[in-house]
């Protein structure tokens, strides 16, 4: 019989806990091994217990989850799922814990039924997920030099990310010069989240960061979040064209859709470069064969590098990825493809 995914519960709030338990345990691949109300009662269980997965609050009183986080990924390098709250706080410490290692996140079960429901599943197959992540210790999170060589050639650079994706995001984006040529990216991420992330990438990143407005015209040295939500982000009048926020349902279950963007990119044919970096799933992998097809260049994340080799291998399988490349040597190889025109089967 296959072994279960040993797992500690850590919230302050009783009912939380009581919750989650009912939740995870109504997963036959999960047993809930333990349940802490903060974090010092959580550090004697992940020792005695050994757990595979922790579920930790954000905020709790004493040591918070952040800190708690910190020590975990410095110490004992293990998979995290944060739970979050859909605040403006809760999005910006949940962004903190993806940088400082967490897998995933999830928001807590809200009393709706149908909500619960949904929330419930996402829950578990995180959990599962997170079992099957690559988990490294904190790095240092000091600023990275940016590139000194700038780009000269009219080009877009399409990227799509989710699960390890904030931490992949922040490593990418720190290394591109001020004079990059415009970025467009879709994160999976909800709603609340997509702004604050995108203001903290701002502020530690020499290009522009911002979250996507319907109807802005792209530009150098700028990058573009696509909003969590209801809409899906599109490219529209070409090299030198607009975004824009489409409504519609979601494209290889997800709104907005990597695959959706990827496709709209792919009509400037050689003028772009696509990437699919670390993520669950297989959204993207068809959007960027088409990206491909149309003579983009397109870059996949190397297995090595992933927290979760999901969405880049569904693109090497169909012959979306033209090469594989960590991701520390990935900023150079998208500005060395935005450089120059390189031939298709280099």
């Amino acid at each position: 019989m296959k072994r279960r995914i040993r797992t500690v519960i850590v919230d302050d709030s009783a009912s939380m806990r009581a919750t989650l338990k009912r939740i995870l345990s109504s997963d036959a691949e999960i047993e809930v091994v333990g349940v802490a109300p903060e974090p010092f009662a959580a550090r004697e269980m992940i020792r005695t217990l050994d757990p595979d997965v922790i579920t930790l609050d954000v905020e709790m009183p004493g040591m918070d989850g952040l800190s708690f986080l910190e020590r975990i990924m410095r110490l004992r390098p293990m998979p995290v799922v944060m739970c979050s709250t859909l605040t403006a706080r809760g999005a910006e410490v949940t962004i903190e814990a993806l940088r400082l290692g967490a897998v995933d996140y999830v928001t807590k079960p809200g009393g709706n039924p149908q909500d619960i429901e949904r929330d419930a599943l996402l829950l578990c197959e995180k959990v599962k997920a997170a079992a099957r992540a690559t988990v490294r210790p904190a790095r240092d999170a000091a600023k990275a030099p940016a590139a000194t060589a700038g780009v000269d050639r009219d080009v877009v650079i399409a990227i799509g990310s989710s699960t390890g994706g904030v931490e992949a995001l922040f490593s990418l984006l720190k290394a591109l010069p001020a004079d990059s040529p415009p970025v467009l990216i879709v994160q999976h991420m909800p709603a609340s989240f997509t702004r604050s992330f995108a203001q903290r990438l701002d502020s530690e990143c020499v290009v522009h960061v911002v979250e996507a407005v319907d109807g802005t015209p792209i530009q150098r040295g700028t990058v573009y979040i696509a909003p969590g939500g209801q809409t899906h982000m599109e490219l529209r009048g070409g090299l030198h064209g607009r975004i824009r926020l489409r409504a519609g349902d979601p494209v290889s279950g997800h709104r907005p859709s990597v695959d959706h963007l990827f496709r709209s990119v792919s009509e400037i044919g050689q003028a772009a470069v696509g990437v699919i970096l670390t993520g669950m799933g297989a959204d993207g992998a068809e959007g960027l064969l088409a990206m491909r097809q149309a003579g983009a260049r397109t870059f996949g994340q190397s297995r090595e590098s992933c927290v979760v080799y999901g969405m880049p291998r569904a693109a090497m399988q169909i012959g979306a990825v033209m090469k594989e490349v960590s991701l520390s040597a990935m900023p150079e190889a998208i500005l060395k493809a935005c450089r120059t025109q390189m031939p298709r089967n280099d």
